[in-house]
């Protein structure tokens, strides 16, 4: 028997529900914040990852898929959608639109050769939006926003933003040189990658995830000392918009984020849910005002932030939202014989046009058969039709709440079961 790959997994049933449900939420939330959908490319040359994600970066050195072609084309699938985005804006010359800023949300699968867990697989759904065009603190403050309402529109509450800043250039090379000095004689203590990430990006140790509880990070020097007066000025913007826009934030120093990308606004959305350990963390995103430019396009600024779907379904089934996204059955409709049938076909079909969510027998069932199946559906309204109502114009309906019979007339019967829905 052939299976699927370690690190994948199949969607149906109740996980298929959780997984329409959170991508329908997320897309109607970004249209209300004027967002455009846009899909780039599974898998891309892989120079556009190994340059923007970074050649020194977890995801590169250890986690991306990469293949040669049939024409020897080196090539990656996606492992984060950020970098395809910048491409398209790029090659599709969107820099030169009137319309600025760009909105653009998404969402797809990635891959990732990591080891699985809760949470995490090596092919993995993801949502995320990004913005190219504006280095207004507003637009950081909308994003952290929009992922912030995301998780509240999901019912998943009690939710702290977690934000940080690099700060511009200048910020940033005289808090990496105040490290490097401070983890010099600490260098033996921290783990393997910790060591090689001090000769490429020391900023990176920060956000080790096997030494992130020890001392030694914990009593490193703080970037908001070594911030010059405009990124310390732009800081506080972000922090009174968030204030003004009814976000829960925290100012965490220690998250960096693992990209080269990333400068000043980097945050994380966590989630105070018992059980979950580090899966509670929900999302995560940060300005990258130098990658369009890196990539060889005109310097745009940008900022983004992306959520696990698979996560964020781990999350509302340990809420036990079961009964709130898995929606039952509108109608069933039952019929028997042929004459039936063509009605109950024909009545279908205006059901669904109208937006109801029903169904009919097509495996020549009887009616105790049929009942059964009304109960494992867990259908809200019953058509049952027979031969002797259908001559005098009357359908019967049955209510499985209140298992109130109802006759109704064959011409009323889609206005009476929306208005009874």
């Amino acid at each position: 028997m052939i299976t699927k790959p370690k690190g994948t997994y199949d969607i149906y049933g109740v996980q298929a529900k959780y997984y329409n449900y959170i991508n329908n939420v997320f897309a109607t939330v970004c249209e209300y914040y004027n967002y455009e959908f846009m899909r780039t490319p599974i898998f891309e040359d892989s120079a556009l990852f190994h340059r923007s994600v970074g050649e020194t970066s977890d995801i590169v050195s250890k986690e991306t898929y990469d293949f040669k072609d049939r024409g020897n084309r080196d090539l990656t699938l996606r492992p984060e959608g950020t970098a395809g985005v910048a491409r398209a804006f790029i090659e599709n010359k969107m820099y030169g639109d009137v319309a600025q800023p760009k909105k653009f949300y998404y969402m797809g699968t990635m891959y990732r050769y990591e080891r699985p867990q809760a949470g995490r697989f090596r092919e993995l759904s993801q949502i995320g939006v990004e913005v190219l065009g504006s280095d207004s603190p507003i637009i950081d403050a909308e994003v952290i926003s929009l992922a912030y309402r995301l998780l509240e529109e999901m019912g998943i509450l009690n939710v702290t933003v977690k934000i940080n800043t690099l700060g511009d250039h200048e910020s940033r090379e005289n808090y990496r040189e105040a490290l490097v000095k401070y983890l010099e004689p600490h260098l033996g203590k921290l783990c393997s990658d910790c060591q090689k990430r001090f000769a490429t990006n020391p900023l990176r140790i920060l956000d080790c995830k096997e030494d992130k509880d020890s001392d030694i990070l914990k009593k490193a020097p703080s970037i908001m000392t070594y911030l010059n007066e405009e990124s310390k000025k732009r800081f506080d913007q972000v922090l009174k918009y968030l204030s003004l826009l009814d976000v829960d934030y925290e100012v965490d120093t220690h998250i960096v984020r693992g990209l080269d990308y990333y400068n000043h606004t980097v945050f994380e959305l966590v989630a105070d849910i018992d059980g979950l350990g580090s899966a509670n963390t929900l999302g995560a995103g940060g300005r990258y005002n130098n990658l369009v430019g890196f990539l060889g396009g005109p310097d745009t600024p940008g900022i983004g932030f992306a959520s696990g779907v698979d996560r964020l379904m781990l999350v509302l089934q340990a809420l036990n939202k079961d009964q709130e996204i898995a929606r039952g059955l509108d109608v069933y409709v039952m019929a028997v014989n042929e004459e039936e049938r063509l009605t109950a076909l024909r009545l279908v079909q205006d059901l669904r046009w109208s937006e109801v969510k029903c169904e009919m027998d097509t495996l020549d069932k009887g009616l105790k058969a049929q009942f059964k199946q009304v109960d494992r559906l867990k259908a809200r309204i019953l058509i049952i039709l027979n031969s002797e109502d259908l001559q005098k114009g009357l359908i019967t309906v049955k209510d499985n709440l209140t298992k109130e019979e109802t006759k109704v007339d064959e011409a009323e019967i889609l206005d009476y079961i929306i208005s009874n829905l």
